[in-house]
């Protein structure tokens, strides 16, 4: 398991598990980042991410992205 920062570009991943508080995971939650589903990064810029979920792009930054295990 490792952050989602650290991940291949261009490799899809599944998530295994989201830490942070309550409203953070809430939070990823909303954007689509659940237990179980599939994220793909498309692009690190400085530790900010792009990536795909559950068909959309969405932007975040480097420390939710880190919060995010795969």
């Amino acid at each position: 398991m490792m952050p989602l920062a650290l991940a291949d570009i261009g490799e899809t991943n599944i998530v295994k598990k989201i830490g942070g508080s309550p409203e953070i995971k809430k939070h990823l939650e909303n954007l689509g980042f659940v237990v179980g589903g599939n994220v793909t990064v498309i692009t690190s810029l400085g530790g900010d991410v792009i990536v795909n979920v559950k068909e959309a792009r969405v932007a975040i930054s480097e420390e939710m992205s880190r919060k995010i295990m795969v």
